[in-house]
């Protein structure tokens, strides 16, 4: 080994949640060490995930916008799609964060390195750069080292492409006409929306019966008749193999207990992400590519002095959750490792960037009546008579409230329709504080926006 050093806290990862707990202790006075593959930091999140794929959805709702011209009055051609100068600014995007983000570590007193991190045993890590290697002794350790695409382990499984390949800086994969896109979750509708908006023409194949599982039940159902208008959606397809005939693409699956074959130009596998264990981790007694058990302050069981926050718990694996359970977990370490701060789970919104917009908080309609059966009080608020909706012609959708009957707090929320992720933020506030049905009645939200509709709903049960 070239050399050894000592830190107070050594993190795997500078992702949502490696970055946010590294500055905190920095700025608190501790001693900290980071390394991560990439080099900079915001994890998969920016280099291929959240941050691209939304620059790119941006141009897409720029072209569908024009698609309603009519309905305003206007009138124009709907623009013609650069494909190659929509991934220009897709990078262009992620440049600038990188930019951004290499300020902010030579800001810091933070020991940086691009590399991977090798956990030895629970003292100390195996730092591997292309330059050196070197152990690094902690007293913490944060491990976030986050996820990776899931494959379908089919044949021709290494036919298809994913979200990485799609969306990373300098992607080269061209636009398809037909895209095949195998799993229905939240990055196989998100992907098949964008692409829908482009002009393509996408398959969605679905081996469950609900789209984006997970999801409060009548929010599934909700965006898969409205993306059917636009998307061929197959759903309990259990997809079989992938095959490629020259440029064309042919994907086998079953459905009712019969073969079907879909043709294509493009296959996107988009079934899920696993957990990227660092190498090592069988030394804590740990399996590789499995969620790490964590207490809900995000330490490991039986190791209290290693924090896994973020998608390597599998717990709630959407960055800005990361990012949350990263300051907790920097909370408790500045603390000496006592457990001042918690991660409440429930309170952590998810959106579904299609179009409609689905999103969603706290207990689904089918977890309350479960857990509070006959107290649970649902309210909704249709988006036909809202007047903002009928401003932007999009009246098909619904904010729903569930309400503990005895107490009136809110207990979740559940939003399907233009705007629900901007509109799901102060609802995820009023889960986290414990608000009721007054506190959500008795706020002036402005007009004419649909976040009025939080009001009425709430009003209805506490006028």
């Amino acid at each position: 080994m070239a050399t050894e050093l000592s830190v107070d806290v050594a993190i795997l990862g500078a992702g949502g949640g490696g970055y946010p707990a590294a500055f905190f202790l920095d700025k608190s006075g501790f001693k900290v060490l980071m390394v991560d593959p990439i080099g900079n930091l915001g994890g998969n999140c920016l280099a291929e995930g959240c941050v691209p794929s939304k620059a790119v959805r941006e141009a897409s709702l720029v072209r569908a916008t024009a698609k309603k011209y009519p309905f305003f009055g206007l009138s124009g051609m709907v623009p013609q799609v650069d494909w190659k100068a929509i991934l220009a600014h897709k990078d262009k995007v992620q440049n600038t964060r990188y930019a951004l983000h290499k300020e902010e570590i030579n800001r810091s007193n933070i020991l940086f390195y691009k590399g991977v991190g090798k956990i030895v045993d629970e003292k100390k890590i195996e730092v591997i750069t292309d330059k050196e290697n070197f152990l690094v002794f902690f007293k913490f350790l944060i491990i976030a080292t986050g996820s990776r695409p899931h494959s379908l382990p089919i044949a021709g499984s290494d036919l298809a492409v994913n979200s990485h390949d799609l969306f990373k800086l300098n992607a080269t994969v061209p636009f398809p006409s037909k895209p095949i896109i195998i799993g229905g979750g939240y990055i196989g509708v998100e992907v098949a929306s964008m692409l829908e908006n482009l002009g393509a023409k996408p398959s969605i194949l679905e081996s469950t019966e609900l789209l984006v599982g997970g999801l409060d039940r009548e929010l599934s159902l909700f965006l898969a008749e409205k993306l059917k208008t636009r998307i061929h959606i197959e759903l309990g397809a259990k997809v079989e193999s992938i095959e490629k005939d020259r440029d064309k693409f042919k994907v086998v699956y079953q459905k009712n207990n019969q073969a079907h074959t879909l043709e294509g130009d493009l296959v996107i596998m988009a079934t899920g992400r696993e957990c990227l264990t660092p190498e090592g981790i069988e030394k804590l007694g740990f399996p590789s590519s499995k969620p790490l058990p964590v207490t809900s302050f995000l330490q490991l069981y039986d190791f209290p002095h290693i924090y896994a926050p973020g998608d390597i718990n599998g717990k709630s694996m959407l960055f800005h959750s990361a990012v949350l359970q990263s300051i907790i977990a920097a909370h408790n370490i500045a603390a000496g490792g006592q457990p001042v701060s918690r991660m409440d789970w429930k309170s952590v919104p998810y959106t579904v960037f299609t179009e409609p917009e689905i999103a969603g908080v706290g207990l689904t309609e089918e977890e309350a009546l479960h857990l509070y059966g006959q107290h649970v009080e649902i309210v909704k608020y249709d988006y036909a008579v809202d007047s903002r909706a009928e401003i932007l012609g999009e009246t098909e959708g619904f904010i729903k409230l569930l309400f503990d009957g005895e107490n009136k707090r809110l207990l979740g929320a559940h939003i399907a329709g233009v705007e629900a992720s901007q509109l799901i933020a102060p609802l995820a506030l009023a889960i986290r504080e414990g608000l009721d049905a007054e506190a959500l009645a008795h706020v002036a939200f402005p007009h004419p926006m649909i976040s009025e509709g939080i009001n009425k709903a709430a009003r209805t049960f506490s006028p």
